[in-house]
């Protein structure tokens, strides 16, 4: 199909706002990394967490959910839901915790709380591998969703899409640093959930669809409508609901859920301007990424099952796609080739923006790594702040080619989501326990490291070779999290413990709960040092995530049985999710902080 002159003009429309705001802020954010990377650490909550939301909206996101929904039903995309959980212990427990940290990564934690030859070496190659494989993987799915959307809406070639659109995002993110990506997060935020919702009551009302009610009436959605999948078939209830909320969400290192906070969610909270500013703006993120946003997009997937059945229907309408390309996955933008013009056009800008602001945050990230914690810990540690910021820009600029052209490599997005989550399989607890127990050390986190790549190595290019039993990609997940965890438990009592001084010293700034510091409180109170233990609030803050996830989930089930005119389990849903977010209002403010050191 072909875009109207309207709908060409939106898109560049927001190109151009993209590349203004970019050169706008510029000067500031090349002032210092401080600024380039984290905005000068003075964000407010608000658009810091509509930034992480827009940023977890990326191109390929509406495509995943799609393709969830074809394939087993809405009860599919508990293998995403599920990581609220981790998301909820990062508001209430981590948020404080990274913005009292004080550093300009969260790759720099290694040497703030590990110590030695061991400390260093992982803080060098994190920052290599996160910076350089894992980060380019995202962006590598990222941009095979824009191959296909590019193919399917825009009509053109995918790397054209790229070429373009990657072009203008590294244009405003060497320009404007993390400013310039969260100020546009904000805008691509109102624009995308504007499409999505108009974009919905648009092709449900198409003929062959007829509307809401009869669309859940259709045989092919009835079986496909469940919030929980069928708890008589363990087939279904196993793989789509126990493993994503037994293990998954603890195990797994997945981007923008990462156990114990991490990635562009930490970047963020260090760019907040104080403790509480961090942790409404995480709260923000959960409460809007997993409540508010799944709907459209999953009404969307059911719809596409009456429109194009099969992915026979789907080809035959676009028998342009490239070889390889075709999945469930590329049902959505089949379907937003529905829409008219100018409606059209803002659903194209708008995930031509997501798109962009996932990437912008990535390669942001990335070059975060690559800068602070290889480059000037490693290489040059005496560089002036503008050499840092430009390395900081020669690195944006490697990172969107290593990610544009792994995007052209990738076929699915199923396929690249259980890659992801099987690379980091097993190294999850670690993350959550290394704030409150001394003894993991480095030893720990690298071995864990290499233990995870190898069984993710062998279960993604050996198992199927050996003529052993087949494995689901649920149960590799399983078997790489239980290896690789008690890979990595072992090997803390038989490796030598973190420096006392250094443990010491962390304590001191991040200020933990005790329960699992006593041997080193106890020894530097021995040793005549003035430490005093930190009696937290971990049992309030743990209520606290169990009720947030509630109040998410009451959300979530609410709107969803609202749309299904179940009034009874949307009635249970809503006073759920009501009596939740009272809790949460009535307990906010005993959630001890402190001014963060140099915040």
């Amino acid at each position: 199909m072909n875009l109207t002159t309207l709908d060409w003009a939106i898109i560049g429309t927001y190109f151009l706002f993209a590349l203004a705001i970019g050169i706008g802020v510029s000067r500031s954010a090349g002032k210092d990394v401080q600024e380039f990377f984290l905005s000068g650490r003075n964000m407010p909550w608000w658009l810091l967490g509509v930034s992480m939301v827009a940023t977890t909206f990326s191109s390929d996101t509406p495509n995943l959910v799609t393709g969830f929904v074809r394939e087993d039903g809405v009860a599919k995309n508990w293998s995403w839901w599920a990581f609220l959980l981790t998301g909820m212990l990062t508001v209430f427990v981590y948020a404080k915790l990274w913005r009292r940290a004080n550093i300009l990564t969260d790759i720099e934690f290694y040497e703030l709380r590990y110590s030695g030859w061991a400390a260093a070496f992982l803080r060098g190659f994190r920052a290599l591998y996160l910076g350089l494989i894992f980060n380019v993987m995202v962006m590598g799915a990222v941009s095979l969703a824009a191959i296909k959307f590019g193919e399917i809406i825009l009509g053109i070639p995918g790397w054209q899409t790229l070429l373009i659109a990657g072009s203008i995002t590294l244009a405003y993110s060497a320009f404007g640093g993390l400013r310039a990506v969260v100020v546009t997060d904000f805008v691509l935020f109102m624009l995308a959930m504007i499409g999505s919702v108009w974009a919905c009551v648009y092709l449900l009302g198409l003929p062959e669809v007829g509307g809401l009610g009869a669309l859940l009436e259709h045989p092919q959605v009835r079986g496909k409508l469940g919030l929980v999948p069928d708890f008589s078939d363990a087939s279904q209830y196993v793989p789509l609901l126990l493993i994503p909320l037994a293990v998954q969400w603890w195990a797994s290192y997945y981007p923008g859920a990462e156990p114990g906070g991490g990635g562009y969610i930490a970047q963020r909270m260090f760019s907040a301007k104080d403790e509480k500013q961090a942790i409404g703006a995480t709260l923000l993120f959960n409460a809007a990424h997993y409540a508010l946003r799944p709907w459209p997009w999953i009404l969307i997937g059911l719809a596409s099952l009456v429109v194009f059945p099969t992915l026979g229907d789907i080809q035959q309408a676009f028998p342009t796609l490239s070889e390889g390309k075709l999945g469930h996955d590329v049902a959505y933008p089949a379907m937003l080739t529905r829409l008219p013009p100018g409606l059209l056009g803002l659903v194209a800008a708008s995930l031509i923006a997501a798109f962009m602001s996932t990437m912008s945050t990535q390669i942001n990230l990335g070059a975060s790594y690559l800068v602070n914690d290889f480059y000037q810990r490693f290489l040059k540690p005496d560089a002036s702040q503008k050499e840092l910021v430009a390395a900081g820009r020669f690195f944006t600029i490697l990172s969107m080619v290593l990610g544009i052209g792994l995007g052209l490599l990738f076929q699915d997005a199923t396929q690249a989501f259980n890659l992801l989550l099987l690379l980091g399989a097993g190294t999850g607890l670690i993350y959550i326990l290394r704030w409150f127990w001394w003894r993991i050390n480095a030893y720990t986190e690298i071995i864990a490291m290499i233990a995870s790549l190898i069984i993710a190595g062998y279960f993604t290019f050996l198992h199927d070779r050996t003529g052993l039993l087949p494995l689901a990609d649920w149960q590799k997940i399983v078997i790489g999290a239980v290896l690789t965890t008690t890979i990595w438990i072992l090997s803390v009592f038989i490796t030598p413990a973190t420096k006392q001084e250094t443990l010491v010293a962390f304590y001191r700034r991040i200020r933990p709960a005790a329960f699992g510091w006593k041997p080193v409180i106890e020894r530097a109170q021995a040793e005549g040092i003035a430490l005093e233990a930190e009696p937290g609030q971990l049992p309030l803050e743990i209520a606290c995530m169990v009720i947030g996830c509630l109040t998410v989930y009451g959300t979530l089930f609410a709107m969803g049985y609202w749309l299904y005119g179940q009034a009874g389990p949307a009635t249970a849903s809503t006073l759920v999710a009501a009596g939740g977010a009272y809790f949460l209002f009535r307990v906010w403010d005993r959630l001890k902080t402190q001014k963060a050191e140099g915040g």
